[in-house]
């Protein structure tokens, strides 16, 4: 029985490089195949594998005192979702560009937004109405095909735009209005929200555990709706039979969650398309390019 295990963990390394050695060494020895970086900042990863196995891992992690408090999200697949293993050192966890300005102890990241447990969030909802504005913490593409119900959805195609993003004008009415930012596993939202607070936003939550711990609590229930994106090769997971599509597809506009590269290798841009379109896998540029030849 093959699973995958989904981690972060705020904690400050003072050899980031050591980290990695022991990390691909854990792995290979486990035949786990996935995705890890760590930085001084700490660690993030995504890893699949046997079930056996995956659970030692967890348990060799968490011998490390910097790693024992991790909090690691299982979810279904396995090996076969990962072409290979990677294991890297990054100057952050994940690239907003912001490598300098955030700081990080032993109790994670320093001035970043209060967690919000699921049934938090609802109270907040409930208690403070549309005062409250759902801060999508991830890519526009993400979000096309799954996102909390009227949601803010930032213009940005990676981390590296949000800070220009979030410093624009148009962003200041919501300076003084409860945000809750969210993303997959949580990690984005620990960075932004910081950053938020430190450009003026006031009063700024996240959701512990993300997308993924709100889905194991409340599915398609509850405020979220759609399909959530995943970097690996499902390309997306639903948390129920109830989920539905809110994405379109590119060529014929009916609702899709199917996710594909483009068929232009030197584009390989991700292209929302649905099954009887599955055919014409070319993005909006180059089915544009290829129509005029």
């Amino acid at each position: 029985m093959e699973k995958i295990i989904l981690f972060y963990n705020f904690s400050p390394l003072k050899d980031p490089e050591a980290t990695r050695l022991w990390q691909k060494a854990l792995c290979e020895k486990l035949n786990l195949k996935g995705r890890i970086i760590v930085s001084s900042h700490g660690i993030n990863a995504t890893l699949g594998g046997e079930l056996i196995n995956l659970k030692t891992y967890v348990k060799e992690l968490k011998t490390l005192k910097a790693f024992a408090a991790t909090h690691v999200k299982w979810s279904d697949g396995g090996s076969q979702n990962f072409p290979k293993l990677s294991v890297k050192v990054r100057d952050e966890l994940v690239t907003f560009g912001a490598a300098d300005e955030l700081k990080v102890d032993s109790h994670g990241v320093v001035g970043g937004g209060k967690h919000l447990s699921p049934e938090d969030v609802h109270k907040l909802v409930e208690e403070r109405g549309e005062e409250v504005t759902f801060f999508d913490a991830r890519s526009s593409y993400e979000a096309a095909v799954g996102r909390f119900k009227g949601a803010v959805i930032p213009n940005v195609r990676t981390a590296k735009d949000f800070i220009g993003e979030i410093e624009k004008p148009k962003y200041n009415k919501l300076k003084d209005k409860p945000i809750v930012t969210y993303c997959t596993g949580g990690i984005r939202c620990e960075i932004l929200s910081a950053l938020m607070k430190r450009r003026g936003f006031k009063e700024v939550y996240q959701i512990d555990g993300g997308i993924v711990k709100y889905g194991e609590k409340y599915a398609d229930d509850g405020l979220w709706e759609g399909s959530l994106y995943v970097f690996d090769g499902r390309m997306g997971t639903k948390f129920s039979d109830k989920a539905v599509n809110i994405g379109q597809c590119i060529h014929c506009e009916k609702e899709t969650s199917n996710y594909e590269n483009c068929a232009n290798k030197a584009c390989n841009d991700l292209v929302l398309i649905c099954e009887n379109c599955s055919a014409e896998t070319y993005c909006r540029s180059c089915t544009k390019v290829f129509a005029e030849k």
